[in-house]
């Protein structure tokens, strides 16, 4: 049996990831791919506990060290329990987030590169994406999304860990991902998250169209 692709959605805070894996899920179905949509953290029991307890901010005053190493046990069982398993039967997986938000929003709170870099080959090994869509936009633009939609669900929950972050880190983050991208441009294309909703789901069905040819 073929082995599944495995595509990342990665970006700061109210790019439009959750909603771009959907609709990009929906047009893989309709050329006969079987799809998984997961997230991190999360995307498998355990993780999930983890992901609770990490956007709580329940591990914030140990450091972006104590951080990543919870995002790193998360996803190790991810990767274990529900992203390999399905690569194997042939799966086409599109993760909302993976290792690259652990190196950019990490790395901007402090962490050395060198340490992500050991905790990525140890936990991720080999199952590396095959497609990373880097959804970009200003930052002060992905705040008021991200507010926006806190509003819509009216459930009166307080910003996340990260969403509660002043501005400043968020620009450090989106420029932390521009970064990964022109660093891995073998496996990562930026796409405009500015642009509406359907002209973002085109551009990024034309990389997989170009890079993975579905």
């Amino acid at each position: 049996m073929a082995t599944g692709k495995f595509i990342t959605l990665e970006g700061g805070e109210g790019a439009g990831k959750s909603t771009q894996a959907g609709i990009l899920s929906g047009r893989l179905r309709q050329t006969s791919h079987e799809t998984l949509l997961t997230r991190e953290p999360g995307g498998s029991e355990k993780a999930e506990e983890i992901r609770k307890a990490i956007l709580e901010g329940k591990a914030k005053d140990y450091g972006p060290f104590a951080e990543a190493l919870l995002f790193s046990v998360a996803r190790e069982d991810h990767l274990e329990k529900t992203i390999r398993p399905a690569l194997e039967r042939g799966v086409w997986v599109i993760c909302d987030r993976f290792a690259d938000s652990t190196r950019a929003y990490q790395g901007v709170s402090g962490l050395r590169s060198d340490v992500i870099d050991v905790l990525e080959r140890l936990i991720v090994a080999d199952t590396r994406p095959d497609l990373t869509i880097v959804l970009d936009l200003p930052a002060e633009e992905g705040l008021k999304r991200a507010e926006a939609r806190a509003a819509e669900a009216g459930d009166g929950a307080p910003p996340d860990r990260y969403e509660a972050m002043d501005r400043a880190f968020h620009e450090e983050l989106r420029h932390a991902f521009l970064a990964i991208a022109e660093k891995a441009a073998d496996r990562c294309t930026v796409v405009n998250a500015q642009q509406s909703e359907s002209a973002v789901a085109e551009d990024i069905w034309e990389a997989v169209v170009r890079r993975l040819d579905p």
